[in-house]
């Protein structure tokens, strides 16, 4: 699984034109998928987001946790994050799992943040979204289950 997480001070998905989701500060978690992955990498990276220290502290250091803050989660499934872009123009996606992988482990990933106290937003699996935020920092991590 990767993930690119931006330290937000809001977000949401709109889809067709109504918005579906909405945080204040927090995180943003575009979640991608392989086909290679299981629910117990999924429940990892849950684990690794949830508890990263990258909100300021009082003197301005990235000390504080989510939980710390108050933070919220918006998660988004985003299979580009397996783009293969090696060659040619037009980037390969076969590096992405399909939905009959991806779908259950999408909504596990969204029941370990629910599990670990926060109770996700998030978008549509497939769907055509819009995503607004206004970054943080800017803070953006990007975190693999290969390097965990």
């Amino acid at each position: 699984m990767r993930a690119v997480v931006t330290r937000v001070k809001h977000a949401s998905v709109t889809i067709d034109g109504a918005e579906t989701a909405r945080i204040g500060q927090g995180f943003l978690i575009l979640l991608g998928i392989a086909p290679t992955d299981s629910p117990a990498l999924s429940t990892k990276l849950a684990e690794k987001i949830l508890s990263l220290r990258v909100f300021e502290d009082e003197n301005g250091k990235m000390n504080r946790s989510l939980h710390d803050c108050g933070g919220e989660v918006l998660v988004v499934s985003q299979f580009t994050l397996y783009a293969d872009c090696k060659h040619g123009r037009r980037p390969s996606f076969t590096g992405a799992a399909g939905p009959q992988i991806a779908i259950p482990l999408y909504e596990h990933f969204l029941q370990e943040c629910a599990r670990l106290g926060f109770m996700p937003q998030h978008g549509e699996f497939g769907a055509d979204m819009k995503v607004d935020s206004l970054n943080d920092g800017p803070v953006t991590l990007l975190l693999d289950t290969d390097s965990l």
